[in-house]
């Protein structure tokens, strides 16, 4: 019997909405239920886009409904979302994804609700444009953003708030690295558009290529042999800052998933240790070293206590991709919108400063420090970077600016969407000789 694909994706919604799983987890347990490669293609969509938008329709749902269903049948719930995700984002044709959402409902068990779920879609779409004037009166429900997190862009960056908001609910474009040990960036692009994909040189990343959707990257040429690896942009970055030479030791801190550790690996003949606390994500590191062919020693241990790992000789760079928010990263990991509590900034500040404040004795004199979020808040971002140098007098910015973003009050912003990037922050700091 084939698998319902909308059925699928309410109950995997539901899981990330309404129980906290990640994402991810639940596209890689329910992808591999559905045969066709098309209907794994709307099963990502409809999970993803439900995700990006649930704070928006989950409101709708519930002024639709006379009595909740989100806690006594979330699947339930969770395909009345999908139904709306269907026909305002995914603009698929309005009987079509009616009637196959109506028949989800019977896939899910609940045969008794399929005419109350007729009955919501069809109310939608005969009051639709009052419905929508009334989500988009609320910046948490025309944008899909927390109320918190508006609050905050509107805080820290005003002048950019609602343009962050809106690059967050855009499909963001799949960049890869070339990996320069393993081939050129020219060559790469000529072998994908000969295979019939639309890849484009980045225009001021001298390793990244840019394609306008997402695809299966392990179905492309030269993949299995390492050639290239998927990373946006903004991340690219780190390694045009760790002004590498052959030589140097170099540490990366929190390391997982080696995006930044492979790059910096592939620019240089470094003596490379690769940090990183959880084991299963220390495997993938190991697991992207082994694909890419470079050698770094991988290290399990906390960046904040080096005295477990540590055998006490300097690094000439050390990166730190700080513990953070990942509030520049909603555009890719919508389900981060549902998952961040305000709450959790205190306890990201306190691990961002104790991480910082243990490693800065690490790096040797004239080393450098590289200090990164793919957070868009200043309280995680500057406002740490300003305390470490308050305490320490032999630590010195070293001032650079990119083709995109915003200086911040120390090191530089990119805002989700600047050049069509992830939003990250970056900050460099010399050690005084």
């Amino acid at each position: 019997m084939k698998t319902d694909t909308r059925a699928l994706a309410a109950r995997g919604l539901a899981d990330v909405a309404l129980r906290g799983a990640s994402l991810r987890e639940v596209m890689e347990r329910s992808a591999p239920k559905l045969a066709d490669p098309r209907d794994r293609a709307l099963l990502m969509a409809l999970l993803s886009e439900g995700a990006r938008w649930w704070l928006r329709f989950d409101a709708a749902i519930d002024g639709l409904l006379e009595k909740s269903l989100r806690h006594k049948d979330p699947a339930v719930h969770a395909l009345l979302v999908l139904g709306l995700v269907q026909l305002e984002i995914l603009e698929l044709q309005d009987y079509a994804a009616v009637a196959a959402t109506v028949e989800a409902v019977r896939t899910l068990k609940r045969p008794q609700l399929a005419g109350l779920v007729n009955a919501v879609l069809r109310r939608w779409q005969r009051e639709r444009e009052s419905l929508l004037a009334k989500l988009d009166s609320k910046p948490q429900t025309r944008h899909a953003h927390p109320a918190w997190l508006a609050a905050a862009l509107q805080r820290d960056w005003p002048a950019q708030a609602d343009a962050v908001m809106d690059a967050d609910n855009r499909e963001p474009p799949l960049m890869l690295r070339v990996n320069r040990r393993r081939s050129e960036r020219d060559i790469l692009i000529d072998q994908l558009q000969a295979a019939g994909y639309a890849a484009t040189p980045h225009p001021w990343l001298a390793d990244a290529l840019v394609l306008p959707h997402s695809a299966d990257v392990t179905r492309m040429p030269g993949f299995e042999d390492g050639h290239f690896a998927v990373q946006d942009g903004a991340a690219q970055v780190a390694a045009d800052l760790a002004d590498l030479r052959d030589g140097l030791r170099v540490l990366d801190a929190c390391a997982a998933p080696g995006g930044k550790a492979c790059h910096l690996l592939e620019r240089a003949d470094i003596d490379l240790t690769a940090l990183e606390f959880e084991p299963a994500r220390a495997e993938r590191i190991r697991q992207n070293l082994m694909r890419l062919r470079l050698n770094a020693k991988v290290l399990i241990g906390d960046a904040g206590a080096p005295k477990a790992w540590w055998k006490g000789q300097p690094f000439d760079r050390i990166l730190i991709d700080a513990p953070c928010s990942a509030t520049g990263v909603l555009r890719r990991r919508p389900d981060v919108r549902l998952h961040r509590r305000e709450s959790d900034i205190a306890g990201m500040q306190a691990q961002q400063r104790r991480i910082l404040a243990a490693l800065w004795p690490l790096l040797a004199p004239g080393g450098r420090l590289i200090y990164i979020t793919c957070s868009v808040l200043r309280a995680e971002n500057e406002a740490i970077v300003g305390e470490l140098l308050a305490a320490q007098a032999d630590a010195q910015v070293v001032a650079f600016t990119l083709p995109t973003g915003q200086p911040a009050a120390t090191g530089w912003q990119i805002l989700p969407g600047d050049g069509d990037l992830d939003g990250m922050y970056y900050a460099a700091l010399r050690k005084r000789d």
